[in-house]
């Protein structure tokens, strides 16, 4: 598909949309925070005549999140951060209810997919939404033309980030992101309690395999890494941790987990779930020890977790016995099950994250943007983390929608935290 010619969306089927809309409609319940926004910029129209190009999993609370833009004042066009992730009636609700155009088809071909983001860059953006920085590295490689219209971006996940500090590093960052990962409200929610719920509903979607008693192996410790080994562990699962931080290790080791390398875990384990943002984190060596009915799945952003081409050369018969998993008959017998071509489970298999959840990282998104254009003189090249009111004002807001009340410092307590003053 030829990356010049426009579309104005491209979705698999506009009559989805009747019950992509219901959806969205639940989600909204589910996310109170956005809605308070959502009212504001309704009301003040911050983000009037901006173009947005958000390139997002297409879901009920990217949908939402879409809206609140839109109520802001924005142009949002809205293309697919994964292949397997878009929800097709929630891309043709946007598309027939709201006018969003939405390039995004589950299931979509990598030429596809890569042809949707170039479509969304055809809007000429202002500001750019990411999640894994795949439109961002299109803007710089392919489409530098546009750079001179953007303001800032913002980007959603932890291999996102990581790739954009690198391109700071090179010194080819053209314009300022903020790391909306970093905020203490999405990374210590969202990749934890999202990641953990929805990996694991991923997986028993899949498969309806049994947890308990299984030796469930995480290959990652960071914030989705420790979500998954809590949820695993609460299901009954022997959890068996994996890493390459020492620190992690430790605090693995202390939470009450088994730490092994991957080599020593490959022949013990029944379910394998990666969530590091690395490649080959699961590799021929181990593929090579794995026992027969053994369950690879992975969580991180992108197909490079687990050695698929490995995987592939390991076997003489390759077939789908349910939707998302591929048994891989190895030569002497043993069969591997690959979840969601290795891409990640949550999305392929389920549903993602639940919406009470992306309430707080979408809230974040909204405001990032607000604070971008806000502050666009200030801003150069570079990555920003989320300014700390604005993290503690998505927190607030969130502690007011559950009807929790916390204290405040009193004058004296704050002069005491000030002061050097004062000691034994």
């Amino acid at each position: 598909m030829a990356t010049n010619v426009y579309l104005q969306h491209h979705v698999r089927d506009l009559g989805l949309a009747p019950r992509g809309r219901r959806r969205i409609e639940w989600a909204a319940t589910q996310m109170p925070v956005l809605h308070l926004i959502r009212g504001r910029f309704e009301r003040e129209r911050p983000l009037t005549g901006v173009r947005i190009a958000a390139c997002l999993h297409v879901t009920t609370e990217t949908a939402n999140l879409v809206l609140t833009l839109q109520a802001g004042g924005a142009d949002v066009t809205l293309c697919a951060s994964n292949p397997l992730s878009t929800q097709d009636d929630v891309a043709a609700s946007l598309v027939a209810d709201h006018s969003v155009p939405v390039y995004a088809i589950k299931g979509e071909d990598n030429e596809t997919y890569y042809h949707h983001i170039a479509q969304a860059l055809n809007a000429r953006p202002q500001i750019t939404m990411d999640d894994g920085c795949d439109l961002v590295t299109m803007l710089h490689r392919e489409r530098t033309d546009l750079l001179a219209d953007v303001i800032g971006g913002t980007e959603e996940t932890t291999t996102g980030v990581i790739r954009l500090r690198s391109m700071l590093a090179e010194g080819v960052l053209k314009y300022p992101l903020m790391a909306v990962n970093e905020a203490n409200t999405k990374h210590l929610f969202d990749n934890r309690y999202g990641t953990g719920q929805s990996t694991i509903d991923g997986i028993m979607r899949a498969t309806n395999v049994l947890l308990a008693g299984s030796t469930f192996v995480v290959c990652g410790y960071g914030w989705c890494g420790r979500g998954i080994a809590m949820r695993a562990r609460g299901l009954g699962a022997n959890v068996v941790v994996t890493e390459v931080d020492p620190v992690r290790a430790i605090e693995a080791a202390m939470d009450g987990y088994r730490v092994m390398p991957m080599i020593e875990a490959a022949p013990i384990g029944s379910i394998f779930v990666t969530a590091t943002g690395n490649l080959n984190v699961i590799d021929a060596p181990h593929l090579e020890r794995l026992r027969d009915g053994a369950i690879l799945a992975n969580s991180g952003h992108f197909n490079d977790e687990i050695n698929l081409p490995a995987l592939r050369a390991l076997s003489v018969q390759v077939r789908q016995v349910r939707d998302f998993v591929e048994e891989h008959t190895y030569a002497d017998g043993r069969r591997v099950y690959l979840l969601g071509e290795g891409r990640l489970i949550n999305l392929a298999a389920a549903e993602g994250h639940p919406a009470a959840v992306m309430d707080m990282s979408f809230a974040n998104q909204a405001l990032s943007v607000e604070h971008l254009i806000r502050h666009q003189a200030d801003l150069q090249p570079g990555v920003y983390v989320v300014p700390k009111p604005l993290d503690d004002e998505v927190a607030r807001l969130k502690l007011q929608s559950m009807g929790i009340e916390i204290d405040e410092l009193t004058p004296e307590q704050q002069h005491y935290l000030r002061s050097w003053q004062s000691g034994t």
